[in-house]
Protein backbone atom coordinates (compact mmCIF):
# COMPACT_ATOMS: atom_id res chain seq x y z
CA UNK A 1 0.00 0.00 0.00
CA UNK A 2 2.11 2.75 -1.29
CA UNK A 3 1.29 6.56 0.34
CA UNK A 4 -0.57 7.18 -3.80
CA UNK A 5 -2.41 4.29 -3.25
CA UNK A 6 -4.09 4.67 0.03
CA UNK A 7 -4.45 8.33 -0.66
CA UNK A 8 -7.28 7.02 -3.49
CA UNK A 9 -8.55 4.86 -1.42
CA UNK A 10 -9.51 7.46 1.38
CA UNK A 11 -10.41 9.68 -1.77
CA UNK A 12 -13.55 7.03 -2.54
CA UNK A 13 -14.32 6.27 1.37
CA UNK A 14 -17.46 8.27 2.44
CA UNK A 15 -15.99 11.33 3.94
CA UNK A 16 -15.81 11.98 7.95
CA UNK A 17 -18.63 13.75 9.02
CA UNK A 18 -18.07 17.19 10.67
CA UNK A 19 -18.03 15.84 14.47
CA UNK A 20 -15.81 12.81 13.30
CA UNK A 21 -13.09 15.43 11.37
CA UNK A 22 -13.28 17.53 14.74
CA UNK A 23 -12.04 14.25 17.05
CA UNK A 24 -9.67 13.02 14.26
CA UNK A 25 -8.20 16.63 14.88
CA UNK A 26 -8.49 16.32 18.66
CA UNK A 27 -7.11 12.67 18.93
CA UNK A 28 -3.85 13.69 16.66
CA UNK A 29 -3.29 16.67 18.92
CA UNK A 30 -2.48 14.19 21.69
CA UNK A 31 0.72 13.04 20.45
CA UNK A 32 2.05 9.40 21.14
CA UNK A 33 -1.49 7.80 22.33
CA UNK A 34 -3.32 9.10 19.10
CA UNK A 35 -1.77 5.95 17.37
CA UNK A 36 -4.56 3.94 19.00
CA UNK A 37 -7.24 6.07 16.48
CA UNK A 38 -8.68 3.70 13.86
CA UNK A 39 -8.65 5.27 10.89
CA UNK A 40 -11.38 6.68 8.92
CA UNK A 41 -11.82 3.97 5.96
CA UNK A 42 -12.11 1.18 8.93
CA UNK A 43 -14.52 3.57 10.65
CA UNK A 44 -16.42 3.75 7.71
CA UNK A 45 -16.37 -0.01 7.33
CA UNK A 46 -17.69 -0.19 10.88
CA UNK A 47 -20.42 1.99 10.00
CA UNK A 48 -21.54 0.24 6.88
CA UNK A 49 -21.37 -3.11 9.02
CA UNK A 50 -23.50 -2.01 11.92
CA UNK A 51 -26.00 -1.15 9.21
CA UNK A 52 -25.96 -4.17 7.03
CA UNK A 53 -26.60 -6.12 10.23
CA UNK A 54 -28.89 -3.67 11.80
CA UNK A 55 -27.12 -4.28 15.25
CA UNK A 56 -29.20 -3.13 17.65
CA UNK A 57 -27.25 -4.75 20.81
CA UNK A 58 -23.36 -3.66 20.56
CA UNK A 59 -20.31 -4.11 22.80
CA UNK A 60 -16.99 -2.95 22.55
CA UNK A 61 -13.74 -3.54 24.28
CA UNK A 62 -11.58 0.03 24.17
CA UNK A 63 -12.97 3.59 23.83
CA UNK A 64 -10.07 5.53 23.69
CA UNK A 65 -11.32 8.88 23.11
CA UNK A 66 -14.52 7.19 20.86
CA UNK A 67 -13.89 7.12 17.04
CA UNK A 68 -14.32 3.48 16.66
CA UNK A 69 -17.68 4.03 19.23
CA UNK A 70 -19.13 7.01 17.28
CA UNK A 71 -18.63 4.85 13.86
CA UNK A 72 -20.27 2.21 15.57
CA UNK A 73 -23.36 4.28 16.99
CA UNK A 74 -23.67 6.37 13.77
CA UNK A 75 -24.78 3.03 11.85
CA UNK A 76 -27.53 1.69 14.64
CA UNK A 77 -30.90 2.23 14.70
CA UNK A 78 -32.32 4.84 17.25
CA UNK A 79 -33.10 2.59 19.48
CA UNK A 80 -29.67 1.05 19.76
CA UNK A 81 -27.53 0.48 22.53
CA UNK A 82 -23.77 0.22 22.87
CA UNK A 83 -21.58 -0.54 25.68
CA UNK A 84 -17.91 0.44 25.22
CA UNK A 85 -15.45 -0.40 28.30
CA UNK A 86 -12.15 1.35 28.99
CA UNK A 87 -9.96 1.34 31.78
CA UNK A 88 -8.87 4.84 31.90
CA UNK A 89 -10.94 7.67 32.01
CA UNK A 90 -8.21 10.33 30.65
CA UNK A 91 -9.85 10.53 27.50
CA UNK A 92 -13.38 9.88 28.56
CA UNK A 93 -14.35 13.61 28.03
CA UNK A 94 -13.39 14.25 24.36
CA UNK A 95 -15.40 10.75 23.69
CA UNK A 96 -18.50 11.93 25.15
CA UNK A 97 -18.18 15.55 23.89
CA UNK A 98 -17.73 14.05 20.39
CA UNK A 99 -21.00 11.46 21.34
CA UNK A 100 -23.45 14.34 22.54
CA UNK A 101 -22.53 16.75 19.18
CA UNK A 102 -22.88 13.76 17.20
CA UNK A 103 -26.71 13.24 18.90
CA UNK A 104 -25.42 9.00 19.29
CA UNK A 105 -24.85 10.18 23.59
CA UNK A 106 -28.35 8.32 24.35
CA UNK A 107 -27.71 5.42 22.79
CA UNK A 108 -23.64 4.83 24.54
CA UNK A 109 -22.48 3.67 27.47
CA UNK A 110 -19.24 4.12 28.71
CA UNK A 111 -17.87 1.66 31.53
CA UNK A 112 -14.44 2.60 32.78
CA UNK A 113 -12.83 -0.36 34.28
CA UNK A 114 -11.50 -3.48 33.34
CA UNK A 115 -12.68 -5.20 30.67
CA UNK A 116 -13.07 -8.31 31.98
CA UNK A 117 -14.52 -7.53 35.25
CA UNK A 118 -17.33 -5.83 32.77
CA UNK A 119 -18.12 -8.18 30.74
CA UNK A 120 -18.61 -11.06 33.16
CA UNK A 121 -21.17 -8.44 34.75
CA UNK A 122 -22.86 -8.64 31.44
CA UNK A 123 -26.28 -10.51 31.78
CA UNK A 124 -26.77 -13.93 29.07
CA UNK A 125 -29.64 -12.10 27.29
CA UNK A 126 -30.53 -10.46 25.51
CA UNK A 127 -27.99 -11.65 23.13
CA UNK A 128 -25.39 -9.44 21.77
CA UNK A 129 -25.65 -8.49 17.78
CA UNK A 130 -22.20 -7.36 17.47
CA UNK A 131 -18.64 -7.03 19.15
CA UNK A 132 -15.35 -4.82 18.57
CA UNK A 133 -12.57 -5.91 20.21
CA UNK A 134 -9.57 -3.16 20.28
CA UNK A 135 -7.91 -3.12 23.31
CA UNK A 136 -4.28 -4.99 25.32
CA UNK A 137 -3.50 -7.19 23.54
CA UNK A 138 -3.09 -10.25 25.76
CA UNK A 139 -6.29 -10.04 26.87
CA UNK A 140 -7.98 -11.10 23.05
CA UNK A 141 -8.69 -14.34 23.94
CA UNK A 142 -10.54 -13.81 27.17
CA UNK A 143 -12.47 -11.31 26.05
CA UNK A 144 -13.35 -13.48 22.88
CA UNK A 145 -14.01 -16.70 25.68
CA UNK A 146 -16.69 -14.32 27.39
CA UNK A 147 -18.38 -12.42 24.62
CA UNK A 148 -19.04 -15.71 22.56
CA UNK A 149 -21.44 -17.29 24.46
CA UNK A 150 -23.31 -13.45 24.81
CA UNK A 151 -23.50 -13.09 20.73
CA UNK A 152 -26.29 -14.12 18.98
CA UNK A 153 -26.38 -16.36 15.98
CA UNK A 154 -25.26 -15.08 13.32
CA UNK A 155 -24.30 -12.30 15.09
CA UNK A 156 -20.89 -10.58 14.12
CA UNK A 157 -17.33 -10.01 16.53
CA UNK A 158 -14.84 -8.01 14.98
CA UNK A 159 -11.07 -7.92 15.81
CA UNK A 160 -8.86 -5.06 15.40
CA UNK A 161 -4.65 -5.38 15.17
CA UNK A 162 -4.81 -8.97 14.00
CA UNK A 163 -1.74 -8.28 11.84
CA UNK A 164 -0.10 -6.17 14.44
CA UNK A 165 2.27 -4.37 12.14
CA UNK A 166 3.37 -7.74 10.40
CA UNK A 167 4.80 -8.70 13.04
CA UNK A 168 1.86 -11.37 14.06
CA UNK A 169 3.20 -13.27 11.08
CA UNK A 170 6.11 -14.51 12.81
CA UNK A 171 6.60 -17.66 14.56
CA UNK A 172 9.12 -15.87 16.68
CA UNK A 173 6.90 -13.14 17.65
CA UNK A 174 7.13 -11.98 20.88
CA UNK A 175 5.26 -9.35 23.45
CA UNK A 176 1.80 -8.00 22.05
CA UNK A 177 2.31 -9.89 18.73
CA UNK A 178 2.74 -13.27 20.39
CA UNK A 179 -0.62 -12.43 21.90
CA UNK A 180 -2.17 -11.56 18.75
CA UNK A 181 -0.91 -14.61 17.09
CA UNK A 182 -2.27 -16.42 19.80
CA UNK A 183 -5.69 -14.93 19.15
CA UNK A 184 -6.05 -15.43 15.21
CA UNK A 185 -5.18 -19.42 15.62
CA UNK A 186 -7.93 -19.35 18.80
CA UNK A 187 -10.05 -17.98 16.32
CA UNK A 188 -9.28 -20.53 13.12
CA UNK A 189 -9.93 -22.95 15.41
CA UNK A 190 -12.90 -22.18 17.14
CA UNK A 191 -16.08 -24.26 15.41
CA UNK A 192 -18.37 -21.60 16.99
CA UNK A 193 -17.28 -19.09 14.40
CA UNK A 194 -16.78 -18.95 10.58
CA UNK A 195 -13.93 -16.21 9.94
CA UNK A 196 -11.91 -14.02 7.48
CA UNK A 197 -9.17 -12.21 8.34
CA UNK A 198 -8.92 -8.67 5.96
CA UNK A 199 -5.96 -6.24 5.50
CA UNK A 200 -7.94 -3.51 5.90
CA UNK A 201 -5.60 -1.57 8.20
CA UNK A 202 -3.67 -2.94 10.87
CA UNK A 203 -5.38 -6.33 10.05
CA UNK A 204 -9.31 -6.88 10.65
CA UNK A 205 -11.27 -10.05 11.86
CA UNK A 206 -14.40 -10.79 11.15
CA UNK A 207 -16.14 -13.86 12.40
CA UNK A 208 -19.73 -14.52 12.07
CA UNK A 209 -21.21 -16.64 15.13
CA UNK A 210 -22.47 -20.40 13.43
CA UNK A 211 -26.29 -21.49 14.24
CA UNK A 212 -24.65 -24.59 15.33
CA UNK A 213 -20.47 -25.31 16.11
CA UNK A 214 -18.63 -27.62 14.14
CA UNK A 215 -16.08 -29.73 15.69
CA UNK A 216 -12.98 -27.39 16.51
CA UNK A 217 -9.41 -28.00 14.42
CA UNK A 218 -7.61 -27.83 17.68
CA UNK A 219 -7.43 -27.43 21.13
CA UNK A 220 -7.71 -24.07 22.27
CA UNK A 221 -4.53 -22.27 23.09
CA UNK A 222 -4.28 -20.62 26.27
CA UNK A 223 -3.72 -17.27 26.87
CA UNK A 224 -0.44 -15.44 25.79
CA UNK A 225 1.80 -13.24 27.50
CA UNK A 226 2.94 -9.71 26.56
CA UNK A 227 2.78 -6.34 26.79
CA UNK A 228 -0.22 -4.42 28.74
CA UNK A 229 -2.03 -2.13 26.92
CA UNK A 230 -5.46 -0.28 27.64
CA UNK A 231 -8.84 -2.06 28.19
Amino acid sequence: MTPSIYEYLLSQAEPPTAVQQHLIIRTRGLGDPAEMLIPHEQGVFLTLLVRLTQARRIVEVGTFTGYSALALALGQPPNGHLITCDLSEEWADIAQEAWRTAGVADRIDLRIGPAIETLRTLPQEPLIDLVFIDADKPGYIEYWELLVPRVRPGGLLIADNVLYGGEAADPRATGNARAIRAFNDRVRDDGRVEAVMLPIADGLTIARKRETPEPRIGAPPKAASGEDGSS
